[in-house]
């Protein structure tokens, strides 16, 4: 989209990386008015929210000789992503931190402050694609490039954040992004794309969460499918569903890590076929743009990386929906997304709450009671 007479200003969220700072350039080219935008949001950290990436991003817009503000998001980076992270932890699942910063942060509190600079719209590295239909709501795709696609990601943004933002790579792979980085001299210092949290350190989650709540390190047993005891653990956090490596039991064949059961402070492992499901219960449902009350066919990836799977989607009330697969799926971990959608196209999706075992049904639950 290109630019006309008047000027419209655009806030780009960067963090210093590739993708962000080739947006900023992009937009500069273009002829927008552009004012660089990053949050602080954590004083240690691998990625995305150090003091290092704030002068990595202040570096390119003096490059681009645009404007650079930095916001300090700290306050609400602790209470909106990682509390509740560590708390999921603490109750036995698996967050998606990731999918609640672009909500909340990225979105949402950048989205505000961009507003009061006098920005009509905030523009990202993301890798994905809004259009705007003959009804007027905007709908989200999956970007050109599925490899580097982050639709997942964003599947729980509102119909006014959608209207106010930008994705310029969406029909752009990666090796374009570093091709035109690199003619347009800017000056990033490459770090690779890394898939580990932005506020922890690689390889330290479990230590993390045990440094934010003490609580979660109490001893537990270990179990098999049958219920036989066949180790110990130091803490549920340890541990994620569908995990293999580091389990510290040897049993003569391979085991995964099928369930967290929070109540008996136990971890349940299983050969594979142990940890294969073909139904969840979702909770918090969040449409992109028509919310839908009626039994629905469609894929769904119920975890980022995920290929996705068709399944029936049933609506259960008070933002509940069992999700039925035609097809077992491995390793459906409580507190990981299961997203929505109508080819490449997302229609919403809601949290992993419960995976029944084989002989139950959802249907059976009392969803008013969880």
């Amino acid at each position: 989209m290109q630019c006309k007479e008047t000027k419209i200003r655009v806030a780009v969220g960067m963090s210093g990386g590739t993708d962000s700072s080739a947006v900023a350039a992009m937009l500069v080219d273009q002829g927008y008015e552009v004012i660089g935008l990053t949050a602080h949001m954590w004083k240690e950290g691998s990625r995305c929210c150090s003091l290092e990436d704030v002068e990595r991003a202040r570096r390119v817009c003096d490059f681009l000789d645009i404007r650079h503000y930095v916001v300090n998001a700290q306050e609400v980076f602790a209470e909106k992503i990682v509390d509740p992270f560590v708390e999921g932890y603490a109750a036995g699942e698996t967050p998606s931190p990731c999918i609640q910063c672009n909500a909340f942060i990225k979105f949402g509190f950048l989205l505000t402050r961009a507003e009061q600079l006098g920005c009509q719209s905030v523009a990202t590295g993301h890798y994905a694609r809004v259009e705007k239909d003959e009804a007027g709501f905007h709908r989200l795709f999956c970007a050109k490039d599925p490899e580097k696609d982050q639709s997942y990601f964003l599947h729980r943004l509102s119909q006014y954040q959608l209207e106010h933002l930008m994705f310029p790579l969406a029909d752009l792979p990666k090796p374009e992004v570093r091709a035109y980085s690199k003619e347009r001299g800017l000056p990033i210092v490459p770090r690779g794309d890394r898939q580990d949290l932005c506020f922890i350190k690689e390889g330290r989650l479990a230590h993390y969460v045990e440094q934010r709540n003490d609580s979660v390190a109490v001893e537990g047993e270990i179990v098999d499918q049958t219920g036989r005891v066949v180790g110990r653990h130091q803490g549920l956090h340890h541990f994620t569903v569908g995990q293999r490596g580091g389990l510290g039991v040897a049993l003569g064949k391979r085991m995964y890590v099928k369930r967290l059961d929070k109540v008996n402070n136990c971890v349940e492992i299983a050969p594979r076929p142990g940890v294969l499901s073909k139904m969840c219960l979702v909770r918090d449902l969040h449409w992109i743009h028509a919310e839908s009350d009626e039994p629905m066919r469609c894929l769904v990836r119920p975890r980022y990386g995920s290929q996705g799977a068709w399944a029936m989607i049933a609506p259960q009330g008070d933002g509940f929906a069992q999700v039925q697969f035609e097809e077992p799926q491995f390793a459906l971990a409580p507190g990981q997304a299961a997203v929505f959608y109508d080819d490449t196209e997302v229609l919403g999706g809601g949290w992993i709450d419960l995976v029944p075992e084989a002989e139950e049904t959802v249907s059976k639950i009392n969803v008013s009671s969880i």
